[in-house]
């Protein structure tokens, strides 16, 4: 899977089941802070990520990720291993 299916996988389901704003949606936006994103949202996103490419997130491995290009790398690196 490429870099750019996986941020148009992942954007989509941000603004489609998480009811993020589009134009909030930049790789340098922090999942917290830039995007509002909560615990609850975090829990939704583990199971919409295992739905859609095929993994469990470990919250250990998620402990660095803050942006939303960090989130990216971490998806990429998973599906492409």
């Amino acid at each position: 899977m490429t870099r750019q299916e996986v941020e148009e996988k992942v954007n989509n389901f941000l603004v489609e089941d998480l009811e993020i704003d589009e134009e909030k949606i930049a790789p340098e936006a922090e999942l917290k802070a830039g995007l509002g994103i909560d615990s609850l949202d975090f829990v939704d996103i583990v199971v919409i990520v295992e739905k859609n490419f095929g993994f469990k997130i470990k919250p250990e491995e998620m402990a660095g990720v803050q942006t939303l290009s960090q989130f990216y790398d971490y998806i990429e690196s998973k599906v492409n291993c």
